[in-house]
């Protein structure tokens, strides 16, 4: 089937997202209320990426664009590329800081190249979209959340990536700990061995189980149910000052994660009043995201273009 591409442009909002939640490694996701706006539209010349906010100046602004070459990888699947494209990102999500702005950057464009096509979402599903997100990604428990909002949890099947997405219990109020300083996802990687004691695998999939009913039934089982073995102790001679604030908070009775790679850190509940966090970060309580990526018709409006809008600071 040939592709016919829409005219006018397309936007989409991205939620932030917090992937692991601690012993869910790889598979457990929550899309938070932080939000990059982006917008593209067809042209007839070269593509063109202009960056406002996080990243500007710093992230390419032609094909290299993670967001463009998401788009192209959707376009390729949808049978056809366009001439040319114009693409408006407006960041609000940290860059390298474990909330998922790699994630965000991919389902962005996935949802917009199918909007920009004709029929473009009968063609490619959302089961379909998050399998392609997943595959540009590397693994789904980040662009689960992106996509579907909410809770989710995501596996990968011979067919590709799948997720379900949960209700979460009222009590979960989370509050993220952003450092000035970066983590990058792959040198977080290297840091965990190859095999880990069977001992530990048992504990952290059993204190993944109670997690899910933790988050969707049950917030005052929050603090035992996010003890992890599998990563987080592996990667903190990394990223020591995040290893010690996670440390303070689950002390003080916080039930508190590495959010992804880090070096963000996830608490599920507030801080005791007069907490300090003995680090250079600063701390957003931030809803959680219900709604995921939602694509609408026209160009980003003046609040989607105001970057500072990121969200409940303290």
């Amino acid at each position: 089937m040939p592709t016919t591409f829409e005219t006018g442009p397309v936007r989409v909002r991205v939620p932030a997202t917090s992937a692991n939640l601690g012993p869910g490694f790889d598979a457990l996701g929550l899309a938070l209320g932080l939000h990059d706006d982006v917008s593209a539209e067809v042209t007839t010349g070269d593509v063109r990426v202009t960056v406002t906010g996080q990243g500007a100046g710093e992230l390419p602004a032609d094909d290299r664009h993670l967001v463009v070459r998401a788009m192209r990888a959707t376009f390729e699947v949808l049978g056809g590329q366009p001439p040319g494209l114009s693409v408006e990102c407006v960041n609000r999500i940290p860059q390298a800081r474990g909330l998922g702005s790699s994630s965000a950057a991919i389902v962005a464009g996935v949802q917009l190249a199918r909007a920009l096509v004709v029929d473009g979402t009968r063609r490619m599903d959302d089961a379909a979209a998050l399998r392609l997100a997943a595959e540009i990604e590397g693994h789904p428990d980040n662009v689960a959340p992106c996509l579907l909002g909410g809770f989710t949890v995501a596996w990968t099947e011979e067919s590709g990536a799948r997720a379900v997405c949960l209700p979460v219990a009222e009590g979960v109020r989370p509050t993220v700990f952003v450092p000035v300083e970066r983590g990058l996802t792959a040198e977080a990687r290297a840091a965990l061995p190859g095999t880990v004691p069977h001992a530990d695998a048992a504990l952290t999939a059993g204190r993944a189980a109670l997690l899910v009913h933790a988050l969707t039934s049950e917030p005052a089982l929050l603090l035992p149910a996010t003890v992890d073995r599998l990563h987080q102790h592996y990667r903190a001679a990394g990223m020591p000052g995040t290893y010690a604030l996670v440390t303070a908070l689950r002390a003080a009775g916080v039930p508190a994660v590495v959010s992804g790679a880090g070096p963000t850190v996830l608490a599920f509940t507030e801080p005791p009043e007069g907490f300090e966090p003995g680090m250079d970060c600063q701390i957003w309580r931030l809803p959680i995201d219900v709604s995921g990526a939602l694509v609408s018709r026209g160009r980003l409006g003046h609040a989607e273009r105001d970057p500072v809008a990121a969200g409940r600071k303290s």
